[in-house]
């Protein structure tokens, strides 16, 4: 998930272009994605190593189990909350800003972003994640928390999720020391490359929309 105290200007390959859900899709399926460099200019992404979390290859804490149980975790009831929460603006490193959230909210709106939640009991949203599923990619985009564990609770949830459903990638981008304690390691940009082509021939996971399990 994008971090830009991570990102290398070598990773750039285009500049300039716009957002819209057409071209945002086009990019995904090429293994782009968008990231605002220097503040205002949009460039486009494809970082080499890229970092991946391995669907059978999420770590799960004793502590994080106990954690997944405080929560009650949904799917797309609060997209807008979560990506608002996500480009708060005095987040360290924040990069998301007004033109990138409303174009992943265009996305929603088209069915093709989505969030992933986690609840207390009391109803308070304490921290989620929102990302890009097509076919078997899922590319997360950013996660927050308010509470402890919460966007972590949200990740083992939408694991879960993607390999009920089938899908073969999580794509976050680049790995930090948080990602990489949770399982997400790097891999050079021609193998991300080729495990993107085999997840864009799998179907949709059912929680995203896609059809049922056979």
């Amino acid at each position: 998930m994008p971090d830009p105290a991570q990102a290398d200007d070598a990773g750039i390959v285009a500049v300039g272009a716009d957002l819209e859900a057409g071209t945002l899709l086009a990019a995904y399926r090429a293994g782009l994605f968008p990231m605002p460099v220097r503040r205002r200019t949009l460039a486009w992404w494809s970082p080499d190593p890229r970092g991946i979390l391995p669907l059978d290859g999420l770590r799960v804490s004793r502590s994080l189990r106990r954690s997944c149980a405080r929560y009650e975790v949904r799917v797309d009831t609060a997209f807008d909350a979560v990506i608002s929460a996500c480009a708060d603006p005095r987040r360290e490193h924040g990069w998301i800003d007004q033109r990138i959230a409303d174009a992943y909210r265009r996305l929603h709106r088209l069915g093709w972003a989505h969030s992933v939640e986690a609840w207390t009991p009391e109803g308070d949203l304490a921290g989620g994640l929102y990302g890009v599923a097509v076919g078997g990619l899922f590319a997360g985009e950013s996660m927050f928390h308010h509470r402890v564990d919460a966007s972590k609770v949200a990740l083992v949830h939408l694991v879960d999720l993607l390999r009920s459903g089938g899908a073969t990638l999580l794509d976050v981008q680049w790995t930090t020391d948080h990602l990489r304690s949770l399982g997400a390691v790097d891999v050079p940009r021609p193998e991300y490359l080729a495990r993107l082509a085999v997840a864009l021939e799998r179907p949709l996971p059912p929680a995203f929309g896609g059809p049922p399990p056979p």
